[in-house]
């Protein structure tokens, strides 16, 4: 994302004020909080200033608290999966992973490690040829889509749509669409509800994806390298977005090279090479075990990995 995005102006539609008595202060109406939006509603916008210099200094920790503990089990189970892309490339042969549930995991590995396929494989998109998956005790597949987040590497929505269009497809096809949040992470992220996607930036565009991803009440959100391409200050604005705005009964899985960044806010990492888990421990952990920082763990395990 662009660091001078956030500081575009935007044109909110005015309103004409109220008739109101005189020596009476003026009445403003609210949309209830927790209840859904009405159809073709938009809510007042007004402009929140971005101050990238107040959030590369964030401190996750403080974040996280609320969101630790909330639930117990597993959200993922992965048994004995086994996929490849035709006859000769071969990602995963004998696959088997838990995920429990109330946590930030991070997905750690080279390029071709198979990441973006696990990934893939859960949100549905991607078939096991062999083994099972299950998501919340849901096999994957109609309604396990219903319990998954999933925020792509690239943007997919159609950009001839308003965003408050685009808002209204994801509160119709998803139960768990929190329409008033979205609306709030607009405003917070200075998102016209009002402009069509082909008019925004290329950081915008992507602001608007995660807004959607993170509206939802899900038990697995996936986000698959949210904070590649962008700026410092960019990241940290994006992940605090993120902490701040998933459900805490979710489970989130984040795929990034960018592990300096991430490694604050993850409790748990899995690190993955040729298909083959090599690490699946818990950060803190791992960190005390080793004396290092989870990114110096990466580049010694993935050391001769080019």
């Amino acid at each position: 994302m662009d660091q001078n995005q956030g500081n575009m102006q935007m044109q909110p539609q005015m309103q004409q004020p109220m008739q109101q008595p005189a020596g009476q202060p003026m009445q403003q109406e609210q949309q209830p909080m927790g209840q859904p939006m009405q159809q073709g509603f938009t809510p007042s916008y007004v402009q929140v200033p971005y101050q990238p210099e107040a959030m590369v200094t964030t401190d996750y920790a403080s974040l996280k608290p609320q969101f630790q503990n909330v639930v117990s089990g597993n959200v993922v189970e992965i048994a004995h999966v086994k996929k490849g892309y035709g006859k000769t490339k071969r990602v995963f042969e004998d696959l088997n992973l838990q995920i429990p549930a109330g946590k930030i995991v991070g997905l750690l590995g080279p390029n071709g490690s198979g990441k973006t396929t696990m990934i893939k494989m859960l949100s549905g998109l991607l078939a096991p040829e062999a083994g099972d998956i299950t998501i919340a005790g849901l096999p994957v597949g109609h309604q396990s889509k219903g319990v998954v987040a999933y925020l792509p590497e690239r943007t997919y929505f159609n950009e001839g749509l308003k965003v408050k269009e685009i808002v209204g497809i994801f509160r119709d096809f998803y139960q768990d669409f929190d329409e008033p949040k979205a609306y709030q992470m607009m405003n917070q992220l200075n998102i016209d509800p009002n402009i069509q996607l082909k008019k925004l930036s290329k950081g915008n565009k992507e602001k608007v994806q995660l807004i959607m991803v993170m509206s939802r009440h899900a038990k697995l959100y996936l986000l698959d390298e949210p904070i590649a391409g962008v700026d410092p200050a960019a990241r940290d604005f994006i992940l605090r977005t993120i902490l701040k705005n998933y459900d805490a009964n979710g489970t989130i899985l984040i795929s990034t090279h960018l592990i300096q960044d991430v490694e604050a806010i993850l409790d748990d990492v899995i690190m993955i090479r040729e298909g083959q888990i090599v690490v699946h421990q818990d950060a803190d952990s791992l960190r005390a075990q080793q004396g290092k920082s989870i990114d110096e763990i990466f580049r010694e395990v993935f050391r001769y990995v080019g």
